[in-house]
This record gives C-alpha cells, structure tokens and sequence, in this order.
C-alpha cells in the first residue's frame, strides 16, 4: 500500500496506470474509517483494478467551527484497516495542497442546495462540490464510490457529474448499519451512551414511518406522530423528518405507490448531528 500525498506523486502512477489500460476506483472518506466505509473499498476492489483511498477533512463543507474541529482523527488505525483492505493507495493530502489559497469560486446547485440539508447548512454542498472536484481533477478515476446514507450529497454530485461532462461512473453503496439499525457515521463514536441509546430513533422512526405509509396511512399523520415521538424524547433535537423524491429532494405533500420515494431525517443529540434515509419505493 503506498500513501501519496501530492497530485504531482500520483500522477507518476496515474500515467502508468492509464499506459497499461488500468481501471482506477476511488473512495473519497474524511477518515474515522468504519465498516461502511470498508463495504465502499470492497466494491471498489471488486470493480476496478486500483483502489486509492482519500482521507481528507474538508473545511469548506463545515458550516459549524466546532464540528470541524471536533471531527474524529484516526489516522493510524485508518491505514491498518486500509491495509487489510488491500488498499493500493491512500491519498493523504494537507489543506494547503488542496487549498492553496481561499477558495473565491461558488458552486451552485440551484433548488437542490436549498433544501433539507442545503437548508439547515448553508454553504455545505459548495464545500462538497468544490473538493470532490478538486479530487476528481487530481485522482481522475473511472469510478468513485459514494454511500447511500448521504443521499442528498450523492444527488449533488451526480448533478456535478453530469453538468460538467465528468467522464467518471457514479456507484451508490446501501448503507451499512449496526446491528440495532443505527446508520454507521464517524461522528457516532462522539455519542455519549444515552446519546447512543437516544439515536436509535433515527431509524427507528424510519422503519415505523414506511410500515405505516405501506399499510395505507396519510402522510401527514404518519409525519405528525414521529415529530412528536421526537418532541417527547429528551436530549433529542429534530431538525427535519421528510418524505422526498430521491433525485430532485422535493417534499411530498402525501405518498403515491407509484412515485419513487425515500424518507430523510436529521437530528442532534447534544451537540452531534445525525443523518439517516430509507427507501420506501426505490
């Protein structure tokens, strides 16, 4: 496994690779590496003929200081699992290589960015938009390998793909949860243990919610009820609870077998924010 760390270092493999008719998949993660992001590697191993892994925390996609600085840092853990992994490469880039100076440009991603999580953190999918560009210039894969728990992230760059003529292949993995449901996320290992008992609502709500729509139940009071399971729970703050199209993330009003349809939530527990999704007609 080599750890590169400047595009001017992976560029001598790339001209190899690409000489030799070499496919090249990647992971783009922030680190605080779990199994989610390993199901990623795993398909990526699977489909392509070189894996890089990038491990970088991107500022311009945090909208809360803290949050940035609290972000969860386990680098030395994070390359021995990459290296069980088979892992070829590990893209560990500083901030200054990334971002050599501010960033003056602004990526718009019309109503999609203003919604659910555009709506809550305001300027997040710039910062998304603008590094996972950055990485797609500098790593030039075939395919990158995204998780299906950032649904709305997913959306966005797909929508930069195609608007920009990217010649990359999107794949979306499912998500990977524990055992009692809970998304994996990195900022889980921030949860207190009430926290981590007390998030299981997330996708507790989720499952109750798409029974219910099943069964024949209005939206609207499949929807009231769970605000109010949320209200009812201590350290428990819900930020939204939306039945969307899952491409363009507009709001249904009520739900339609016919429709494609997928739930979304995100909630803070103390001073952790949580995102979760479920398919209800894919």
């Amino acid at each position: 496994m080599q750890v590169v760390q400047t595009g001017a270092d992976w560029n001598k493999y790339w001209l190899e690779f690409i000489k030799n008719d070499k496919s090249i998949g990647l992971v783009p993660t922030m680190g605080a590496l779990h199994e989610g992001h390993l199901d990623l590697i795993r398909k990526a191993r699977l489909e392509t003929d070189r894996v890089i892994v990038s491990i970088f925390v991107n500022p311009t996609q945090f909208n809360n200081q803290e949050d940035y600085d609290n972000y969860p840092s386990t680098l030395e853990q994070d390359l021995a699992k990459l290296k069980i992994e088979n892992v070829d490469f590990v893209f560990i880039p500083n901030i200054d290589s990334i971002y050599p100076e501010k960033p003056k440009m602004n990526i718009s991603f019309g109503k999609l960015e203003t919604l659910l999580e555009g709506e809550f953190r305001p300027g997040h999918f710039n910062g998304v938009g603008l590094v996972v560009s950055k990485l797609f210039n500098i790593i030039k894969p075939h395919k990158a390998f995204f998780g299906q728990k950032d649904l709305q992230q997913t959306a966005i760059i797909k929508q930069l793909v195609k608007e920009l003529s990217m010649e990359i292949h999107l794949e979306i993995v499912p998500t990977r949860r524990e055992d009692d449901g809970l998304a994996m996320s990195s900022r889980n290992v921030r949860l207190s243990p009430e926290e981590r008992r007390k998030a299981l609502i997330l996708y507790n709500s989720l499952t109750q919610a798409k029974q219910e729509l099943l069964d024949g139940k209005q939206w609207f009071d499949v929807q009231n009820k769970i605000i109010q399971n949320f209200e009812e729970m201590p350290l428990v703050s819900l930020e939204y609870f939306e039945l969307i199209h899952p491409e363009s993330f507009m709001c249904y009003t009520d739900f339609d077998i016919d429709q494609k349809s997928s739930i979304c939530v995100a909630a803070i527990l103390g001073k952790i924010r949580l995102i979760d999704n479920l398919p209800i007609i894919p």
